[in-house]
C-alpha cells in the first residue's frame, strides 16, 4: 500500500501534462571529465559493488546512499528531484516509474539504455518504456509470480497441481469440503500488487500512452475476469481472505492451512522466515492458466535504475548502471551480496543452486527462469498509488460483504481517472 504521504507528494510535484513529461532532460550542462556520481538504493552491500566498479572506473566514482526503501524513498526523491537537488541515479520500482516521469524527475536516455533491449524479456522491457520508444531506466530486479504448493500436502489430500484455473478453483472447492480449517489458498484485498500481477497474467493493460494522452482501463475484460473469479471462489467461502503477512496468515502458512501461494520469485526468502515447518515440502509450478495449452505469468514486484533529469552526468551514470545490470561478474555480485533476482535473461542463467528452503527441488531456478520467460507486464500510470489506494477500499468492502468484485474494480477505475482528471492529465476517451 502507498502511503498518504507519497500521494501527497506526488500530486506536489506532478505537471499534469505528459507531453511534456517524455523529453529526456537534457537542460542539466553535461560534465566531462572525472565525475561523481551518487546513487539512490535500499538494495544491501550496493556500497560493496560500487567499489568493485571505482577500482576499475577512476573517472566515474560512484558514492551509493542507502535509502530505507517503498514510499520514502519514491517521496524523498521526487521532493528532491523537486528542489533541483536529486542523485545522478535512482533505483526506481516499476509502479513508481511513471510518476517519476511525470513529474520530470528521471531521463530519456534511449540513445544508452536501448542499447540493452535484447538482455531482457519483452514483458520486463515494457516496464521501463511505458509503451514508447523512450527509455528511462535499465530493469534491475523482477517479481516473475508462480504458484508455490506443499507437495505432501496436495499429495494428502489427492490434489494435482492446477494447470487452469478452472483445476484451482475445484481443488479449492474439494479440500475446503474435506477439511473446513483448510484452504487451498487465498485471495489478497490487502496487496494491490498481487492483483495487478493476476491481472497481467489474462493479459490486463491499466495504463496506456496514446499520442499526449493517458488510456486507463482498470476495468478491462481481463481484469474483470480476474475480479470475478475469485469474487466467486470468495463468496463461496472456499479461499481464505485473511491479510497476507500477518501473524495469522504466517500460522496458516506454517501450519498447513494453506495449500499453495500465488506470489513471486521473492517467495522463499517470506516462507523461510514465516513458515519454517515448511522447509523442503513446498515446490514451485507455473501460475494456473486461463485457457488449456497457454504459457503466461505476471509480475509483482521488482524495481529499475533511472537517471536523474538533473544529472550533470547522465552519460556516465548509463554507463553504470548498464555494468550493473548486464555485466555478468556484476550481477553475479547482485545476486549474492544484494540478494536480487536479476532481470536481465543471463543473470538469470547464474542462478543455479537451489534455495535452501527448496533443496527439495534441485531445478527450482530454472523453473523460475522459464516462468519469467513468460511473464507479461503492463504500462503504470502516474497515480498508482490512487489507484492501490482505491483497491484496497473497494476490495475490503468487497470481501466483507461478499459484493460484487467487478462492481469493486470499476469502483477503483473510477477513483483513478476521476483522480487523473483533477491532477489536469489529458486522458483518451
Amino acid at each position: 500500500m502507498l502511503s498518504k504521504r507519497l500521494a501527497i507528494v506526488v500530486s506536489a510535484v506532478l505537471t499534469g501534462a505528459l507531453v511534456a513529461a517524455c523529453t529526456s532532460g537534457e537542460q542539466a550542462p553535461q560534465q566531462t571529465g572525472p565525475v561523481d556520481l551518487t546513487f539512490w538504493t535500499w538494495a544491501p552491500n550496493m556500497d560493496k559493488i560500487a567499489e568493485v566498479w571505482n577500482a576499475t572506473h577512476p573517472n566515474i566514482k560512484v558514492t551509493v546512499s542507502k535509502q530505507a526503501g517503498g514510499d520514502e524513498a519514491a517521496a524523498k526523491f521526487l521532493t528532491a528531484a523537486k528542489a533541483g537537488n536529486a542523485p545522478d541515479i535512482v533505483q526506481a520500482e516499476y509502479q513508481m516509474l511513471p510518476s517519476f516521469v511525470a513529474a520530470e524527475a528521471v531521463a530519456d536516455l534511449k540513445g544508452e539504455f536501448g542499447k540493452s533491449k535484447g538482455e531482457f524479456a519483452d514483458g520486463i522491457w515494457g516496464l521501463v518504456t511505458l509503451g514508447t520508444d523512450a527509455v528511462y531506466g535499465l530493469p534491475q530486479d523482477s517479481g516473475p509470480m508462480m504458484l508455490y504448493y506443499r507437495t505432501d500436502l496436495f499429495q494428502q489430500y489427492g490434489l494435482q497441481v492446477p494447470k487452469t484455473w478452472d483445476d484451482y478453483a475445484a481443488a479449492a472447492r474439494a479440500v475446503h469440503a474435506k477439511d473446513k480449517s483448510v484452504y487451498i489458498g487465498g485471495f489478497s484485498s490487502k496487496d494491490p500488487g498481487w492483483f495487478a500481477g493476476l491481472s497481467q497474467q489474462a493479459g490486463a493493460n491499466w495504463w496506456a500512452i496514446n499520442g499526449d494522452a493517458w488510456k486507463v482501463g482498470i476495468n478491462d475484460d481481463a481484469s474483470k475476469k480476474v475480479a470475478n473469479f475469485w469474487g466467486g471462489l470468495v463468496s463461496e467461502g472456499v479461499v481464505d481472505t485473511q491479510a497476507q503477512w500477518t501473524p495469522e496468515w504466517n500460522a496458516a502458512l506454517n501450519n498447513g492451512k494453506l495449500l499453495s501461494w500465488a506470489s513471486a520469485v521473492w517467495a522463499p526468502g517470506v516462507l523461510s522466515s514465516n513458515a519454517p515447518n515448511g522447509k523442503g515440502k513446498w515446490a514451485i509450478a507455473p501460475l494456473p492458466q486461463w485457457g488449456s495449452g497457454q504459457q503466461a505469468s505476471g509480475f509483482w514486484g521488482g524495481s529499475s535504475m533511472a537517471v536523474s533529469a538533473g544529472s550533470k552526468a547522465k552519460k556516465q551514470a548509463a554507463e553504470f548502471v548498464t555494468w550493473l545490470n548486464t555485466d555478468p561478474k556484476a550481477m553475479d555480485m547482485l545476486i549474492k551480496d544484494a540478494a536480487v533476482y536479476p532481470a536481465a535473461k543471463k543473470g538469470q542463467e547464474l542462478l543455479t543452486a537451489a534455495p535452501d528452503y527448496f533443496s527439495n527441488q534441485a531445478d527450482f531456478w530454472k523453473q523460475a527462469t522459464n516462468i519469467s520467460g513468460t511473464a507479461r507486464g503492463f504500462t503504470f500510470g502516474p497515480n498508482v498509488n490512487v489507484a492501490y489506494s482505491a483497491y484496497k477500499d473497494a476490495f475490503d468492502k468487497a470481501v466483507q460483504n461478499k459484493s460484487s468484485f467487478a462492481e469493486a474494480l470499476t469502483s477503483m477505475h473510477n477513483a483513478t481517472v476521476a483522480d487523473m482528471q483533477k491532477s489536469g492529465f489529458k486522458l483518451a476517451s
